[in-house]
């Protein structure tokens, strides 16, 4: 048995959850939401996000998702309770994912300013670890730069080494990535950072926390259907955004390896996507 995963984030930073979920659970089927309508959803109001929040759930639960992962850090640390009411069923995130699995007391966040102020990591990680000392940093420059696709740029370079500063200066020995669109940027994190510093992708821990989550509903485990055949991940994956499907394919065309059969919808629709 198959249950339906639903995704959703601001753009393309919720492929690298995507990814994690195709890679664990290769027999899964997903539905991936870009909100590219309204990206970046980092500088908007908290009044903005919940709402937004609401009208996303609202309708990945009108195309039936079993499971509601919330790929997007932003509206899980503002809108999280929109998110659990709208749903109807179970609903992932990665702030409580991550902090469960934090083993440092001396942690720095990297994050939307929105997610950095509202302390969500702050508050989740140390009601894991009581004793843990956590610096959030907001990053506004991040998400349009990535966006932009060319991870090259000098000004990108700039920016990460400013926003790297206080949480050097603070002496963290763990950075969780807290923005999805972050992974993309490991590359460029790892070569300002001393050896000993350890980055830590939330949407590792979200990926492990699902398989359980999946059983429970009565999902077959993966273990279990070892010997059936597997399709390739954009078969098993609806893609969807609420922007230009085709500017979107092309850009997560990059993320993915390939390029993405994409929908273009409209939130307010209650038509079927699959």
């Amino acid at each position: 048995m198959s249950l339906l995963v639903g995704l959703f984030d601001s753009g393309l930073g919720g492929l690298t959850v995507l990814r994690q979920v195709q890679a664990l659970y290769p027999h899964t089927p997903c539905l991936y939401l870009g909100d590219t309508a309204r990206v970046p959803y980092g500088q908007r109001s908290t009044q903005e996000i919940r709402a937004i929040a609401a009208e996303v759930v609202h309708w990945l639960r009108q195309q039936g998702v079993d499971v509601l992962l919330m790929a997007c850090n932003t509206s899980n640390a503002l809108a999280l309770d929109v998110a659990v009411a709208e749903a109807g069923v179970p609903v992932l995130g990665l702030i409580d994912s991550v902090a469960a699995a934090i083993e440092s007391d001396r942690v720095g966040i990297l994050a939307t300013p929105a997610t950095a102020a509202s302390g969500a990591y702050r508050r989740a990680i140390q009601a894991c670890r009581p004793s843990a000392q956590v610096l959030e940093v907001g990053c506004p420059a991040f998400v349009p730069l990535i966006e932009a696709g060319n991870l090259e740029l000098p000004e990108l370079r700039q920016a990460a080494s400013g926003y790297l500063a206080p949480l050097l200066e603070a002496g963290v020995d763990t950075i969780v990535l807290g923005c999805t669109h972050y992974p993309a940027l490991r590359p460029l994190l790892t070569s300002l950072l001393p050896p000993h510093v350890q980055l830590v992708d939330p949407a590792v821990a979200t990926g492990h926390r699902l398989g359980p989550l999946l059983a429970s509903l009565g999902a077959s485990r993966e273990s279990e259907r070892a010997a059936e055949p597997v399709l390739p991940a954009p078969e098993r994956t609806t893609y969807c955004v609420t922007g230009s499907a085709e500017a979107f394919a092309t850009a997560a065309t990059t993320w993915l390896g390939q390029r993405p059969s994409v929908h273009g919808v409209n939130l307010q629709s209650t038509a079927r996507i699959r």
